[in-house]
């Protein structure tokens, strides 16, 4: 089983550079090996997703920016073969964005989409993070990014459990009852939510 990390960012805003909170679960040999939050310092105190996730820019005003974060997330994805999101254009693009900004090279890491592999695993609809995890018994607390990428490296294991394996782009893979079509959604981030 390949060691991989789930990341969850939230947003303060529409803006993809306005990360609020990220959350990274390090996955090794079929079992979470490490699991980290930080609360991140957007650029600018404009929060719009509040209601969404619970965090204002009181919460985090004191933290530091994405480029004094960067160096502990950049550790954690040391040695991992690929990065799990729920949507994962969303958080590839927050990382990608807040990477630019912080002036700093974005880990060269293809991102599995947890939401295509639930559908193609175990033919999952509505595929929503909360409806995955309450099909497959995954505890949530929906929008708190340690949670969310908790639950998406549970959705990994439980997939590898059931026979998915990644493969590097390009390479053989073995993904269970996944189409062909659903296999390379699931290395390219797949739908939206």
């Amino acid at each position: 089983m390949s060691t991989f990390a789930a990341i969850d960012f939230e947003t303060a805003n529409p803006s993809f550079d306005s990360a609020c909170a990220v959350g990274i679960v390090v996955a090794s040999g079929g079992a979470i090996v490490a699991r980290e939050q930080f609360l991140i310092r957007p650029p600018d105190a404009w929060f719009c997703f509040t209601h969404i996730h619970g965090l204002a820019w009181e919460d985090v005003e004191s933290a530091p920016g994405f480029d004094r974060v960067w160096p502990a997330v950049r550790r954690l994805l040391r040695g991992v073969a690929f990065l799990a999101a729920h949507n994962a254009p969303f958080d590839r693009g927050v990382l990608a964005a807040c990477c630019a900004r912080a002036a700093v090279n974005p880990p060269k890491l293809p991102f599995v989409c947890t939401v295509s592999l639930a559908r193609a695993t175990w033919r999952i609809h509505p595929t929503k993070l909360p409806d995955v995890c309450s099909r497959l018994g995954i505890p949530l607390r929906h929008h708190e990014a340690l949670s969310d990428a908790e639950a998406c490296a549970r959705i990994v294991l439980r997939a590898q459990e059931a026979g998915w394996a990644f493969a590097a782009p390009g390479g053989r893979r073995r993904q269970g009852r996944a189409s062909e079509g659903s296999r390379r959604k699931m290395q390219s981030g797949g739908p939206h939510r």
